[in-house]
């Protein structure tokens, strides 16, 4: 897929009861994370306009998997979300294995995030979850 200056990629780290989304710049060099958002029946109305806001025309999906390789509880639930992303949003969704995103999002805040308070807000580390996501992507592609 060929995107547009100005598009951009957009990656989910999908939670029952939290998603957390990153997004990449307009040049796609790099990976921000962008906000959590709830879970809830307010989802679709708010992310639908944060794919209209930056403009996506690339969504990245993490795909939970166990240390062997095969797929999880969790596993089945992202891809009952798979199939409903793409129909809400017509935009073209990738999986990409987030075995280890949140462990390294979860190291990348105790070292930035001074404050303990703050660290133990787990909608940082769904938001960074996803950065880590996005960034794998962004360096296979490199």
């Amino acid at each position: 897929m060929q995107l547009k200056t100005g598009e951009r990629i957009l990656a989910i780290d999908f939670g029952e009861k939290r998603i957390g989304i990153a997004v990449t710049d307009p040049l796609r060099m790099f990976a921000q994370p962008l906000i959590t958002l709830e879970n809830n029946e307010n989802f679709w109305q708010r992310f639908l306009k944060i794919l209209s806001d930056y403009e996506v025309k690339l969504i990245i999906l993490g795909y939970p998997l166990k240390e062997s390789g095969e797929k999880t509880h969790a596993t089945e639930k992202v891809e009952k979300f798979f199939i409903e992303l793409t129909a809400k949003t017509k935009i073209e969704v990738l999986y990409r294995d987030e075995r280890y995103s949140s462990g390294i999002a979860q190291q990348r805040i105790i070292e930035t995030v001074k404050s303990k308070m703050k660290r133990r807000d787990k909608s940082l580390i769904d938001k960074n979850a996803a950065a880590v996501i996005l960034e794998d992507y962004l360096n296979e592609i490199a």
